[in-house]
């Protein structure tokens, strides 16, 4: 399946079909600050996130774990705002986000970039929207995936004119 392009068509519930694959625009270098902050606001204090000397030591031999590496927290929910563009502009309410699997660790200077598939569109209880469920990647400056996660929203409708 080739990923579309979709940063230029409308964002309503028609837009969407089950099986396509979106490669989003935007893409994120995670900062020190990014992870020392963010992770700090969630009181996470972690070895792992904060710890350097720590690092160096506990998992000797371990790829990907030999310095410190960004809250998993914040690599899921920054896929998610890079495909916001394209899947969140006429979203009413969030229904649900899971299946959540971090896969490779994210470091200071990795650049993050997400992909999404629909993987489910379905009517609603009401006339003006529909319910979708996107399943969000999120890969690495080398095209490693770094996570993926589920996500149902109730999306808007196109009135009718």
């Amino acid at each position: 399946m080739t990923p579309s392009d979709l940063t230029s068509r409308d964002t309503y519930f028609e837009d969407f079909e089950p099986g396509e694959v979106i490669r989003h625009a935007r893409g994120k270098t995670m900062t020190e600050m990014d992870n020392v902050l963010l992770t700090n606001l969630v009181m996470n204090t972690a070895h792992a996130h904060f710890n350097e000397d720590f690092m160096k030591d506990a998992f000797k031999g371990v790829a990907g774990f030999d310095t410190r590496v960004v809250y998993g927290g914040l690599n899921f929910s920054l896929v998610v705002g890079l495909a916001a563009q394209d899947t969140g502009e006429q979203v009413i309410a969030e229904l649900g986000m899971d299946a959540i699997r971090l896969r490779t660790p994210v470091h200071h200077g990795d650049t993050l970039y997400a992909f999404t598939e629909v993987l489910e569109k379905r009517d609603a209880d009401r006339a003006d929207a529909g319910i979708i469920r996107f399943k969000h990647y999120g890969i690495n400056q080398q095209d490693k995936l770094v996570c993926e996660l589920e996500r149902t929203v109730l999306i808007r409708r196109r009135v009718a004119a």
